[in-house]
C-alpha cells in the first residue's frame, strides 16, 4: 500500500505529497476507495516533528516509506535522494488522467510511462512491483470471463470470489502475484508466462509469441538479480519526477492538509 501510494504521488503533478491531501486525488477513480497507509506516512511524520520541527516533507517521507517496504518485503534497497517540498494543491483531473487503469494494453501503457520518461523497461520493472499487493474484483472482473490468455484454472480459482455481474462483489480482493503474495521477489514475471497475470494491464506484458515485451519478462523471470537492478533503478527515477526543491511548496506539518 505504502509502494502504491508513492506510485500515485509521483504519476500526478511530480513526487509532492499531493496524493496525501484530504479529498482532491484521493477521490479520483484510481484512488477512491482503494489508496491505504495513510495512517502510516502520519505516524512518521508526527514522530519526526517531535524529533526536529517542520524539517522533513510528506513527501520524502512518502518515498523513504515506498523504499524500506520494499526491503521489509525482501526486495532490493536503492539510494534515495532527499529534500523533495510538499505541494500545497493536489489534482484529481490528472489523477484520473494520468494514472494508468488496468485495463490498459501494451501500446497504451507504453505511452503512458513514456510521457513520464520512462522506457519500456523501466514500465516492465516497474509492473513488477504486483509482486505484492491485491486488487480489486471489479479491476479483473472482466478478464476473469471474457479473455482467453488467462490460465483456466486461475481464472476458475478467482470466480467464486469475484462474480461475474456487475456490483457483485466488486470490492473483493484477490492477491496479484498468486505464487508469493507476501514477498517481494521475480515471481511475478512467471505468473505472466503461465498466463496467471491478474489484470488486463499484467498480462499484455507478455503474449508468448516472442514479440512485444516478451524477452523482458523472460529476463526479469530467469534472472532475479536483473529485475532487482532495473526496479531500483526505476525507482529512483520515478522518485525524481518532478520534485518540488528550494523555496517552493512547504514542509507540512500535516500530510494531509497544507500549513
Amino acid at each position: 500500500s505504502l509502494l502504491r501510494l508513492h506510485f500515485h504521488d509521483c504519476f500526478v503533478q511530480g513526487c509532492d505529497a499531493s496524493v496525501l491531501l484530504s479529498g482532491m486525488e484521493q477521490n479520483a477513480f484510481p484512488n477512491v476507495m482503494s489508496l491505504r497507509g495513510f495512517e502510516v506516512i502520519d505516524s512518521i511524520k508526527a514522530k519526526l516533528e517531535t524529533m526536529c520541527k517542520q524539517t522533513v516533507s510528506c513527501a520524502d517521507i512518502l518515498t523513504v516509506a515506498a523504499r524500506d517496504s520494499v526491503v521489509a518485503l525482501g526486495g532490493p534497497s536503492w539510494t534515495v535522494p532527499l529534500g523533495r517540498r510538499d505541494s500545497t494543491n493536489a489534482n484529481e483531473a490528472v489523477a484520473n488522467s494520468d494514472l494508468p487503469p488496468p485495463f490498459f494494453d501494451l501500446v497504451n501503457l507504453t505511452q503512458s510511462f513514456g510521457d513520464k520518461g520512462f522506457t519500456v523497461t523501466d514500465m516492465v520493472a516497474l509492473s513488477g512491483a504486483h509482486t505484492i499487493g491485491q486488487a480489486q474484483c471489479l479491476n479483473f472482473r472482466d478478464r476473469l470471463y471474457n479473455e482467453t490468455n488467462i490460465n483456466s484454472g486461475f481464472a476458475t480459482s478467482l470466480k467464486a470470489n469475484c462474480p461475474q455481474p456487475t456490483g457483485s462483489g466488486d470490492r473483493n480482493l484477490a492477491n496479484l502475484d498468486v505464487l508469493t503474495p507476501y514477498s517481494f521477489d521475480n515471481a511475478y514475471y512467471s505468473n505472466l508466462k503461465s498466463q496467471k497475470g491478474l489484470l488486463h494491464s499484467d498480462q499484455v506484458l507478455f503474449t508468448g509469441t516472442g514479440g512485444g515485451t516478451d524477452n523482458t519478462v523472460n529476463n526479469f523471470a530467469s534472472n532475479p538479480a536483473a529485475f532487482s537492478s532495473a526496479f531500483a533503478s526505476a525507482m529512483v527515477k520515478m522518485g525524481n519526477l518532478s520534485p518540488l526543491t528550494g523555496s517552493q511548496g512547504q514542509v507540512r506539518l500535516s500530510c494531509s492538509k497544507v500549513n
